[in-house]
This record gives structure tokens, sequence and C-alpha cells, in this order.
């Protein structure tokens, strides 16, 4: 793959716009080949050919995102999986009987899940912090006990946005690694390795993917080492390789990331101003807002944009299940960062257990015009 020459200095936009350059080396095309192939054969010596054995390790055009996702991250390597949740699976995966792990209380639902199972089928230890304490994080980590330290910012569905930099400090201070979950702020906006993340993962089916067409996930790693590569052997082992097709529908969709990620942004806080004081509205949960209790760090943090995602408070429980079924423009549908807005009543989506206010309505703001989004969501405010 021929990259740009680095003395030129090309901004992330630059690059992920032209995947790094890419030029087809057998046709001269400026698109990636969808490497369908399952298996690979040897050269006349019996040599791997470009180091590609069978799909399941990996393909051609898995690699191309893969590099293009390490460049725009700074890392040193990336991992593609099949979904968000395989990623998060494998990552856990690593951690043995009686290890600590330390995460938000509020946090996107299915990793709760999973730790949850793990504690009650395998002695791993949880403690959930709160995400709205400056200490709580810090106080929950155990020095020499604490093994991994997840975080998600923003974390869905309230926005509030964690510090990675202290994060990573307090982790690192006991001995602990720091996984940050940036789905909400892909690399347009944060740049959570520099910031002192051991790993950073994305569900990419969300903002890296954007176009609501695709299931993936990827992790990033700060440093490559046996750590690192425990975790594409467990990859492996698992089944858990994004198919190429997949990972071609990937690599379209990063060319736009940063042109997407803006309109959103703008979007949002349009919206979101427009709504903060509505009479009909109890509150918006916004980070882009100077009202938020995390601005100043979203402001420092979220150099690209504050992204697309808000949530509504209702008065009722009443008036916000109603407000989905009257809405024309937005899409009643679960999912986020896709140039299409949508909206859900987040209680009903997680169930019972869910300790979401049952008056939330989670948004996903995408590329349409804000005026029509203002306009829907006021008609079906009316009709609710």
């Amino acid at each position: 793959m021929d990259k740009p020459p680095r003395q030129l200095g090309l901004s992330p936009a630059t690059r992920a716009a032209q995947a790094l350059r890419f030029i087809d080396p057998a046709s001269g095309g400026v698109t990636p080949a969808i490497h369908l192939s399952s298996t690979y054969a040897r050269d006349e010596t019996y040599a791997l050919r470009d180091g590609y054995i069978y799909a399941r390790e990996g393909t051609p055009t898995t690699r191309v995102a893969e590099d293009l996702i390490t460049d725009l991250t700074g890392g040193a390597g990336s991992y593609l999986f099949s979904s968000g949740m395989a990623a998060i699976v494998t990552m856990l995966e690593t951690l043995k009987s009686g290890d600590h792990v330390v995460a938000p209380r509020v946090m996107y639902h299915g990793v709760l899940n999973w730790l949850v199972r793990l504690e009650s089928l395998r002695g791993i230890k949880v403690s959930l912090f709160d995400q709205a304490s400056d200490e709580a994080l810090k106080n929950a980590i155990i020095p020499g006990e604490t093994k991994l330290v997840w975080i998600e910012t923003p974390i869905n569905p309230n926005w509030d946005v964690l510090d990675i930099a202290a994060a990573a400090d307090a982790a690192h201070a006991a001995g602990a690694v720091l996984v940050t979950d940036c789905t909400a702020a892909p690399p347009a906006t944060t740049d959570a390795l520099a910031l002192g993340a051991d790993y950073v993962f994305y569900s990419a089916t969300k903002y890296l993917g954007g176009h609501s067409d695709l299931i993936a996930g990827v992790l990033t790693c700060a440093r490559a080492g046996d750590a690192w590569d425990e975790l594409g052997e467990l990859r492996k082992l698992m089944g858990n390789m994004l198919a190429s097709f997949d990972a071609w529908l990937l690599i379209r969709g990063i060319r736009t990331l940063y042109l997407r990620y803006e309109r959103a942004s703008d979007n949002a806080l349009t919206l979101a101003r427009h709504f903060e004081g509505h009479p009909k509205i109890a509150a918006v949960l916004y980070p882009g807002l100077e009202s938020h209790p995390n601005h100043a760090v979203a402001v420092r943090q979220m150099q690209g944009g504050f992204g697309g995602m808000l949530s509504l408070l209702t008065h009722d429980e009443a008036t916000a299940a109603a407000l989905v079924r009257h809405v024309q423009v937005f899409i009643p549908a679960t999912s986020l960062g896709g140039v299409e807005s949508l909206i859900e009543h987040r209680k009903a989506v997680e169930g019972p257990n869910s300790i979401v206010p049952d008056t939330l309505l989670r948004l996903s703001i995408g590329i349409e015009d804000v005026r029509d989004l203002i306009a829907d969501l006021e008609q079906a405010l009316d009709r609710a």
C-alpha cells in the first residue's frame, strides 16, 4: 500500500479521505479490492505469500482497514473483530480468576452484562464507580490487585465525559491497564492513546462505518507486546475476525468520517441549544452545552467537536414513550453514528434491570438539515 509521505504533514482528515493514499499495486485502483478468498496458496517454495494463510487470521482487505485505523489513532496496531461485543469479549477473556476490574456504573449495557457474567461464573472481581464523581474512579482502584480499568467517554446514554488522562494516571499508578471505549468519540475528535489509554475500543458499526450497513469492532493498542499478541491469538482461536466485505465497507465509511462527524456535531449542538430550557423538556444531556457538568473536560478532550449523541429528558415517562411513536423524520431504532438520525426510548431497550431514567430519549443526530430535525421533534412533542 502506497502511503503518503510524512514530511507533508498531512492532516488525519486527508489521510482518512484517501485511505492513506491507497493505490492498488496490481491495477492502480484507488479503492481497495475485496479479497473474498478463505485460504491462500503458498508459493513454489511452499513459503507464505505476504503472510496470509487463512481468512480467520486476516486478509489483505482487513489489513488495509486495520492500517488505516492504526494511523488515525496514532496506535501501534489494530485488530478488527466481527462485532463490537466480539472485541470486548476477547479483551475481557485475557482476565484470570481473581483479577479485579474497575468500570463505570453507567455505560454500554453489553459490557456491563458481560462483566456481571464474568463475576458470577469466572471469579472476576468487578467494582463499579459513580462516573459523576470526580474521585470515584481513583477510589475504586486497588493498587496491586486491579488489572484492568474500563472507561467509556462520552458515557452512553447520559453522555458524561470522563477525563482519559486522569484515568490513565490512576490506572498506571496502580499497575493496571486502561481500556477506553471511544465509540461516541472517534479519532475525528478524541486522541485517546495520546491521552494515556493503553487500548482504545470502538464499535466500528457506529461512527467509523457511519452508514448503518455493517457490524464491526476494533481494538487499537498504544504499544505492541506479549499482551497484544495474546489478543491476536485469542481472536484467531475464537473466530472473531471481521469478514473482508465488511472491512471494505468500513474503509469506505472511514473515508468520510471527518466530514460526517463535523456535520453531526454541528447539528447536535444546534438542536441541543434549541431544546435547552424548552418548556416540554426537563433537561438536555449534551457535552457541548456550557451547562453540562463535564463541559470543560469535553472542550479539552474532544477537539474535533462534541459529536452527534445527546439525550432528552421529558417530564414524565408517558411523554417519552409517546414521542418516539410520533416522529416523522427521526427513525425509532437502536444504534448510533449513522448518517440518518435515530431516536429511542432507552429504558425500554435496555430492559427492567436498566438504571437509565424512564424519561430518557437517546438521540443519534445524523447529517440531515437540522431544521427538519428540530421541526420533527417539536411536532412530536405537541402530539405526545
